[in-house]
């Protein structure tokens, strides 16, 4: 195929999703490429920050599938109704399925898409050419001056986003603290033409779900909630949309009402996502948190060494340090 139709249909959406097959994938380092960076990715040293993600499907083989081959991911442990897929030892992503698993309509609450933060953006060229020699089917691609980002889908219509964030000291804060984002159109040519010609091994060592993008069902409750009850600042405002954060980061989590405005709280079999995990590097942040559900009478219970709630919407969530 050529790569630059492939890349200017791509841009395009004119694709449908497909998913392939599993591929064996070989770290690039067994290989001794000296060119994979460890480095803690900014957003992940914040007061706090996104751990992991869970999302329910319906086809576990097929969607699995699809993040191991297409984004490189390695299953590192079986459960009984599921896979945990991550980076190296490092957990990012649970699969679970279920006999009465219902596909979420599109308009429901839930995932707007899971963002996978590269190391680097060499390595999220590295990703496209893969993409590219693959045939992966892109949604779109935008650069938001903070970050360069391209968007897909899993093989259950899943949002997915691959990014690379610009260096923290290049991004512009107005005076009321909010961060100058944009969406522009991104040269994934240019993106393209800069990775290395070589084979493409998996997902980095650093990879991690650097923000998670929810559908919600009114953004001044979601303000109410993500703001002011879980202590999120608030780091940029769209229309129909809100974008959280803590430390400085762009963001950490995102809420949006563009299909799912007056959503009502999701079913507890919809597929999608299921609940995700917010690691906390400060104490101090957590406990504010939890002391404000405590005084707000907001149900929250022990699990899994945090304290698990639901927000507005019955979106699962683990607060933890």
């Amino acid at each position: 195929m050529n790569r630059r139709h492939f890349l200017g249909l791509a841009a395009g959406g004119t694709f449908a999703a497909t998913a392939g097959t599993p591929s064996l994938l070989q770290a690039r380092s067994q290989a001794g490429d000296q060119s994979m960076t460890t480095e803690t990715s900014y957003a992940l040293t914040r007061p706090a920050y996104i751990d992991q993600s869970h999302l329910v499907v319906k086809d576990l083989a097929l969607v699995s599938g699809f993040y191991q081959s297409m984004l490189g991911l390695k299953v590192i442990e079986e459960t009984a109704s599921g896979q945990v897929l991550g980076v190296g030892d490092l957990p990012l992503l649970t699969l679970t399925t279920a006999n009465d698993a219902a596909i979420a309509p599109r308009n429901a609450a839930g995932l707007f898409h899971t963002a996978f933060l590269m190391p680097d953006r060499a390595e999220l060229a590295r990703w496209l050419r893969h993409a590219a020699q693959n045939n992966v089917v892109l949604d779109g691609a935008s650069d938001h001056l903070v970050s360069e980002a391209i968007y897909l889908s899993d093989a259950e219509g899943n949002g997915i986003e691959i990014y690379a964030d610009r260096p923290h000291e290049q991004w512009k804060f107005r005076q009321d603290g909010m961060v100058e984002m944009a969406t522009l159109r991104l040269d994934l040519q240019a993106l393209y033409d800069s990775a290395p010609d070589e084979r493409w091994g998996g997902m980095a060592d650093g990879t991690a779900i650097g923000h998670l993008h929810l559908q919600v069902g009114d953004i001044p409750q979601a303000d109410a909630f993500y703001r002011d009850v879980l202590g999120l600042k608030l780091m940029a405002s769209r229309p129909g949309a809100s974008f959280f954060a803590t430390g400085g980061y762009h963001h950490h989590l995102a809420a949006n009402i563009w299909n799912s405005r007056g959503a009502a709280a999701r079913a507890d079999n919809m597929t999608g996502l299921s609940d995700y995990k917010v690691r906390f590097n400060d104490k101090a942040t957590l406990d504010a948190a939890i002391s404000k559900l405590d005084a707000l009478e907001i149900k929250s219970e022990k699990r899994d060494g945090g304290t698990f709630l639901k927000d507005p919407w019955g979106i699962g969530l683990t607060l933890s340090a």
